[in-house]
């Protein structure tokens, strides 16, 4: 008994200090924030952030400034330190009036605060002042060249990707729609920019990274941009840039390959004139559209569209893609993407490209309660004398398939688009080109979401826990996630998307088709829907 009250008293003497150090240890502040931490500098004056979880957060930080309709400049230094721990900005578009509640419930969106004066940036470190040359990650948002942010969803928060791999993150506004893509060049030397001017804001955050991101951490030579949809369709429009070479060093397109040709510069600038008329201008009082309210001017240039739209109709010519987006202006764009000289910009640039198995699944009819005789007839009126061949491509290309819409929800168009661009890539460029296919399914909404478009974001981001209503947030998830984002990390640091949670991942070539397929059992397959890609698009 003596023995046993001795050696508890011992014990007693030798543990406190132990366990006082455990539970300090323990004792971790999620969020730090204060008058003196985390400062660091940039060229343009010292920014202070906050750390969460360990990671250093800073938001809404000025890369450019620009007026209305002209070229983005560096921005205004500042005195003393500039707090940055709220988001900036967003580029003012179509006000969000009402949603519907099913496709709204996996988005959750954050449609931020408007001011055309958006041009900040957002980035994500482990460390900063500390000499290590981190991997640099450049989100650019979707929504196409019309809408959209870099606060939209809560997958593109970069906190998560940044601990993981070490890397520095930086997600992007820039100016959009009319602001960002009107071209009055026709009307002096000082629209000269317009046509491209949201282009150049991202070209001029690009250079506010070569320039300032060490002293967040960053290596501002191992930069990679990455984006999906309209972002897939910038970090495209970036690599055709001649302004943006040697400004980032690898590229990733998702669900984002649809831009094959800029925008004629004359269907522009028929765009810009009937935008006059409409608001009864002269030539001479273009001026005046920089002091038109944002809202009158987006009126406006939808009405100039749409009567540009319908004199090319009335002229016996085909119908013109003239939403807003990049344009061929002679400048900032000097090169259609098909042109040698715009191949050769880029032909060092290692590209990771793909997109989901069912983009636009929750927006198609045949996703509702579909029974495989209504599925067989409808693909019937489709595909006629090849309904059958279809079904047997399907089968061939997707064994697992079983349920009806396995048949009907597939995403063809995007699918084609981000294999001709990988082809084109692979044949015409120097740098390794790998091809991706999102094919896991959300359980949410018994399925109704599928693989659709913006479902592989919270995998590339690792921000499943974040994004609960698109995924479930369930452990195949969690897995998925953990595999996804760790190829992501590694192609922005060596240009190779493999690591050893993966099958060996070749690189994509016309001849191979590679293709990595993501899903809760991630394989690579050749060609496996080539058949099935030649029969949806007629050939």
């Amino acid at each position: 008994m003596k023995k046993t009250l001795f050696l508890c008293a011992a014990m007693a003497l030798t543990m406190p200090a132990t366990v006082m150090a455990q539970k300090k240890a323990e004792v971790v502040t999620p969020l730090i924030a204060g008058a003196n931490h985390a400062v660091t500098n940039t060229a343009y004056g010292k920014v202070r952030g906050y750390t969460h979880n360990g990671i250093f957060t800073y938001k809404g930080i000025p890369y450019a400034k620009a007026e209305r309709f002209q070229v983005a400049q560096k921005p205004d230094a500042w005195e003393g330190v500039r707090s940055s721990m709220s988001y900036g900005p967003v580029c003012p578009t179509d006000p969000t009036t009402t949603v519907n509640d099913e496709f709204e419930f996996p988005f959750q969106h954050n449609w931020g605060y408007t001011n055309e004066h958006c041009q900040s940036l957002n980035v994500w470190t482990p460390k900063i002042n500390d000499g290590k040359k981190r991997p640099v990650m450049v989100w650019l948002h979707g929504g196409g060249f019309t809408a959209g942010s870099s606060v939209e969803l809560p997958s593109y928060d970069g906190e998560n990707l940044a601990r993981k791999g070490d890397v520095v993150v930086v997600t992007v506004n820039h100016r959009l729609n009319a602001l960002g893509f009107l071209d009055l060049s026709a009307y002096g030397d000082k629209y000269k920019g317009s046509a491209n001017a949201g282009l150049t804001d991202l070209a001029m955050a690009l250079q506010w990274v070569q320039q300032n991101i060490d002293q967040f951490g960053g290596d501002p030579n191992n930069v990679t941009i990455f984006g999906q949809s309209g972002g897939g369709g910038k970090v495209t429009s970036l690599m055709n840039a001649p302004s943006a070479k040697g400004l980032f060093h690898k590229a990733i397109v998702q669900s984002g390959s649809y831009i094959t040709n800029f925008t004629d510069p004359a269907l522009a600038k028929r765009v810009s004139a009937a935008l006059l008329e409409e608001l009864n201008l002269q030539p001479n009082q273009v001026d005046s559209l920089q002091k038109l309210p944002y809202e009158r001017l987006n009126l406006a240039s939808k009405k100039a569209i749409q009567k540009v739209q319908a004199s090319i109709k009335a002229e016996g010519k085909a119908p013109a893609n003239l939403g807003w987006g990049p344009i061929l202006d002679g400048e900032f764009l000097p090169y259609q993407p098909s042109d040698p000289a715009a191949i050769a910009l880029s032909k060092n640039i290692p590209l990771l490209v793909g997109t989901t198995k069912t983009e636009f699944a929750p927006f198609m009819p045949a996703n509702r309660g579909l029974s495989m005789e209504a599925a067989k007839e409808s693909l019937q009126k489709k595909y006629g004398d090849k309904t059958e061949a279809y079904f047997a491509a399907v089968k061939k290309a997707y064994p697992e398939s079983e349920k009806p819409a396995d048949y009907v929800l597939f995403d063809f168009n995007f699918r084609s688009l981000a294999i001709d661009q990988a082809s084109q890539k692979a044949k015409n460029g120097t740098a390794p080109v790998y091809m991706y296919l999102f094919t896991w399914q959300s359980p949410v909404m018994d399925g109704l979401y599928s693989s659709m478009h913006c479902m592989e974001l919270p995998f590339v981001f690792d921000n499943i826990s974040r994004c609960e209503e698109m995924t479930g947030g369930g452990k195949e998830a969690h897995a998925l996630a953990d595999k996804m984002s760790q190829a992501w990390i590694n192609f922005a640091k060596t240009g190779n998307p493999n690591h050893k949670g993966l099958p060996n991942w070749p690189q994509f070539t016309a001849e191979n088709g590679a293709t990595m397929l993501f899903d809760n059992a991630s394989t690579v397959k050749n060609h496996h829907d080539k058949e099935l890609l030649q029969l949806a698009n007629g050939k």
